[in-house]
């Protein structure tokens, strides 16, 4: 019998098992409001789809250029110099399967086994967990309210030593608050200078309610920018993803990227090219004129359920709540409001290491009138 790896003994993406036991839900009961999980209730664009159509009937779909086909790479250095001003060419664009494969791809080119990564706390629990797998040492910033939930040069500063990496989101996943844009550029003038590098983890650009989005490549072409069709583009289970890299980490990249994936999936990244085009933004615009609306409505329900203790949802799609009121114990609490109410929501477990258990993050990414029905449903029991 096989043993497993050290490796493997990480926490698990909680979101997933709640996703899991929500639809067990909805098979036995037919009633599931899923706000447990992080993406769109909506379709691909429909340029994409058409595109996908035209691309079954016209392409083999072999393999591709590791780093992705060359018309994808050219949509997406266009798409940056047109939203974020930065200078962005096809070959400092790299394609991946997901964002999920860029960070793994990324910290094996960048990080050897002990080097040491700092991460905001709350936050997206894959970056700890994998670079837990590969043997590095992560350090948690407690980012509170006072600093928006968003590490600070002050806190890096305040370190024994400079970090090899430094990991930033913006607008974040579970809290959705936005990093002022002359603090990031503070945060990559500071990791230039001390040999630190940042990766910009820039997913949810495109949504955003409050404030405004920048690009650490504005300041910094030595950081890594993440980006993805998953969450604006509302491409998830498409699974692509890019970075833009400097030029000292493309070959490292490609060495790996070749031997662990090949390339990333070829139906994705034809289809995709279109998700950068007029009708797509168009199509897009409205679904987050959908979010902003949600929004509003859960945050007002929220409060008149007497849960005001959140995180500034300055974009993204989600609502992040302190529910220390209600239980210490947020896995077992979001089990029994599934089980109560058929509402799905996702333990803060995942989020912060200390203080999820006090902590749920509500996805307001569905449609409206599930948001108001969810409501209902916990005004039950709450």
């Amino acid at each position: 019998m096989a043993a497993e790896s050290s490796r493997s003994r990480i926490p698990p993406f909680h979101v997933m098992d709640v996703l899991a036991a929500a639809n067990e839900r909805a098979r036995t009961h037919g009633d599931v409001l899923i706000l447990c999980a992080g993406q769109p209730s909506t379709p691909a664009p429909g340029p994409v789809l058409r595109a996908t159509r035209e691309a079954l009937d016209s392409r083999v779909l072999g393999y591709t250029e590791t780093f992705g086909i060359r018309d994808l790479r050219e949509a997406i250095a266009a798409h940056h110099r047109a939203v974020s001003g930065i200078e962005v060419e096809a070959d400092d664009v790299v394609v991946t399967t997901g964002s999920s494969g860029a960070f793994s791809l990324l910290f094996l080119a960048a990080f050897d086994v002990g080097d040491t990564v700092v991460v905001a706390r709350p936050g997206y629990p894959a970056y700890r967990n994998t670079l837990t797998a590969l043997g590095c040492r992560v350090v948690e910033l407690d980012c509170g309210a006072a600093s928006r939930f968003q590490p600070t040069v002050a806190m890096l500063a305040a370190l024994p030593q400079p970090p090899a990496g430094l990991i930033v989101a913006s607008p974040a996943n579970p809290t959705g608050t936005v990093i002022d844009p002359d603090e990031l550029a503070a945060l990559a003038r500071w990791c230039s200078a001390h040999g630190t590098l940042l990766i910009s983890d820039e997913i949810y650009h495109g949504i955003v309610y409050a404030g405004r989005t920048a690009s650490a490549w504005q300041t910094s072409r030595a950081a890594v920018v993440i980006g993805s069709v998953s969450k604006y583009f509302s491409m998830t289970g498409w699974r692509l993803g890019w970075m833009l890299v400097p030029s000292e980490l493309r070959r490292p990249l490609q060495r790996l990227a070749s031997n662990l994936t090949v390339c990333p999936p070829a139906i994705s990244q034809y289809a995709a090219i279109a998700a950068f085009s007029a009708e797509s933004r168009t199509e897009l615009a409205g679904h987050v004129r959908r979010y902003a609306a949600n929004r509003e409505l859960l945050l007002d329900g929220l409060a008149e359920l007497g849960i005001t203790d959140l995180a500034p949802a300055d974009g993204a799609f989600y609502a992040y709540a302190d529910i220390s009121e209600l239980t210490r114990d947020s896995g077992a609490w979001c089990a029994d409001i599934l089980a109560r109410t058929g509402v799905a929501l996702a333990p803060g477990i995942d989020f912060d290491t200390v203080r999820g258990v006090c902590s749920v993050r509500i996805s307001f990414a569905g449609g409206s009138a599930e948001i108001a029905e969810a409501l209902s449903r916990l005004a039950t029991v709450l």
